[in-house]
């Protein structure tokens, strides 16, 4: 509704210019905001305010123009003028009521995206295959695959890409170490944190080891075939760890997503070429780097983005420009998002300048860093262990599940043990994930299992139930959601409000969808539900005064289910039917 709104004042704002009422060149970015008190309008626009002194006019007679030069709109049942210009916009309730019922009937809930559909590449998750994924991992992998099914839903063509860790220095000791070790590949590879940490003591105490693991790069990057099946190896066990967390986080990756720094490693050396052709290399202490003028140091020196180091070696900067150049090039993309650590901002902004005059990317591609905050611990520092070391994503999940579990066979000793389990996953896993997508991209958190599994406020547990108690009412009745006769009507105070709040579930998800931000959709699935428990409080369903008033309060109850299932389903949450 928001951006019919917004349409409307444009329109109004386009006549009143050629009328001459306000200058040429204007382009004011319009506001519209939900008004909290329904009874001066549903929609507010400070937009007379704005455009009062460009004008030469006073707000309110600004504000009763632009309400002459609106276009008419079935959804609109008038606008008014409040306070020193307000435009305050009534909602239409027999329009908004055959929306809702539109909605209902459609298997996308009526959700379109705003603008063009674009192909857009999502680079997620990212772990080192040297090691385990640990609790760092969780935030880019979730996030990122919460945004991804939000733009496939929107009607984008996604394509994640797992730029996995899989080359570099630290592979000549592994590979040194599964040398000596071959049955290490069944037995202590199962667990690669303590096969990280033996082989790193080896190379610690022995010089003989190091040099071996140091000729081992040199032979695994000129492409020897026996340094390459052992790398192979390593790195198919070390992928199927990572896809099994993937699985059981419910996060749509796979095999195929994977494409990894490896994948790059025969480009490198024509990046550097490309570079130099362009007049954009410099050389500085015998490496090859990119000065940019926009990029400078506390001292006012320009900033080197380093793409070979003096003996010849490449950088993560290299491969990523390398990266870039693939998904415009070959992939097509529209769009590039880039879910890293906050932490690496400049590193992203100073390589996205590079490949944009470098031409390694299409003009028109979108580059953009989706950067995220910290997970901490309860003393506000990064999540670690009780010894000060990481924490393996796998074993925050079991305890998860564990603790998820305890809970509900102490609400539910009744159930069997398979559908504990089941309800203990979703729950659990659930919980973990909602903890973190509620929060805002950027914020850093702290890791909290008691606030997360509360079935009070803003939590998975509360929105899970929340949806198992739309499915009872259904239940109860013996009746599916898509088998509802008659219309949706808009009277109660209740109704009104919950009808005007499903609604906005496209733009919702638009948001979230330009912005990188799942927290939106978290808050606005917390505020149906919200809604939807005020509505079950005061507008009774199945005792309802007639047939057709039980109808359409069903028909609003179906909706909520839906949209509450649908939502949890693109945050990446398993929904329940009981719980």
């Amino acid at each position: 509704m928001k951006d019919s709104i917004r349409h409307l004042i444009q329109q109004a704002l386009a006549r009143l210019t050629a009328e001459g009422v306000l200058p040429d060149g204007l382009s004011p970015a319009i506001q519209v905001e939900n008004t909290r008190d329904k009874t001066h309008g549903d929609f507010a626009s400070n937009i007379a305010m704005m455009l009062a002194k460009p004008a030469g006019m006073k707000p309110r007679d600004l504000a009763q123009k632009l309400i002459d030069a609106l276009p008419t709109d079935s959804s609109v049942s008038k606008v008014e003028i409040a306070g020193p210009g307000f435009l305050n916009f009534f909602q239409n309730s027999a329009a908004l009521a055959q929306r809702l019922d539109a909605a209902l009937t459609d298997s996308h809930l009526c959700v379109s995206k705003t603008g063009p559909a674009q192909r857009v590449v999502v680079d997620l998750s990212s772990p080192n295959l040297a090691k385990e994924m640990h609790v760092g991992h969780l935030r880019s992998t979730i996030i990122g695959d919460a945004v991804a099914r939000v733009l496939e839903f929107l009607g984008d063509d996604v394509i994640r890409q797992n730029h996995v860790g899989d080359w570099g220095t630290q592979f000549g000791m592994l590979l040194a170490f599964l040398e000596e070790n071959p049955s290490a590949a069944e037995a202590e590879l199962s667990d690669l944190e303590q096969f990280y940490r033996a082989a790193k003591q080896r190379f610690d105490e022995s010089e003989a080891f190091a040099e071996r693991a140091r000729e081992l790069v040199v032979k695994l990057q000129a492409g020897d075939a026996d340094c390459l099946r052992l790398w192979k190896q390593f790195n198919e066990i070390s992928l199927s760890h990572c896809q099994k967390v993937y699985d059981r986080l419910n996060v749509k990756l796979t095999p195929d997503d994977v494409k990894g720094e490896s994948a790059y490693n025969a480009e490198l050396g024509d990046i550097v070429h490309a570079l130099k052709g362009k007049g954009l290399l410099s050389e500085s202490n015998g490496a090859q780097c990119v000065f940019l003028e926009e990029f400078k140091n506390a001292e006012g020196n320009p900033l080197p983005v380093i793409v070979q180091k003096a003996g010849g070696g490449y950088l993560y900067a290299t491969t990523d420009l390398a990266s870039m150049r693939y998904r415009s090039q070959q992939l097509k993309a529209d769009r590039a998002l880039y879910f890293v650590d906050q932490r690496q901002a400049l590193h992203f902004q100073m390589a996205f300048e590079v490949a944009r005059r470098a031409g390694f990317v299409h003009p028109d591609m979108q580059l953009e860093h989706m950067g995220f905050g910290t997970m901490n611990g309860a003393d506000g520092r990064p999540f670690k262990t009780r010894d000060g070391g990481t924490v393996k994503l796998v074993d925050l999940l079991d305890e998860a599940e564990q603790r998820a579990y305890s809970m509900v066979k102490g609400k539910n000793p009744e159930l069997d043990e398979t559908e504990l389990r089941q309800i203990a996953r979703a729950v659990g896993i659930g919980a973990v994930k909602y903890a973190d997508l509620s929060k805002h991209r950027t914020s850093d958190y702290s890791f909290n299992f008691e606030q997360m599994l509360s079935f009070e406020g803003n939590t998975a547990p509360y929105l899970l139930y929340a949806y198992t108690r739309v499915a009872s009412v259904f239940r109860k009745l013996g009746t599916d959601m898509d088998a509802l006769s008659g219309e949706t009507h808009l009277d109660a105070e209740q109704e009104q409000a919950l009808g005007a709040k499903l609604a906005q579930f496209s733009e919702v998800l638009n948001g979230v969808g330009e912005k990188g931000v799942p927290h939106l959709l978290c808050s606005y699935l917390y505020d149906l539900a919200g809604l939807f428990s005020s509505f079950y409080e005061h507008c009774p369903i199945l005792t309802a005064e007639s047939e057709t008033v039980k109808q359409s309060r069903l028909r609003l109850a179906a909706l909520t289910g839906k949209t509450l299932k649908q939502g949890l389903e693109l945050l990446g949450l398993e929904t329940l039917e009981r719980m």
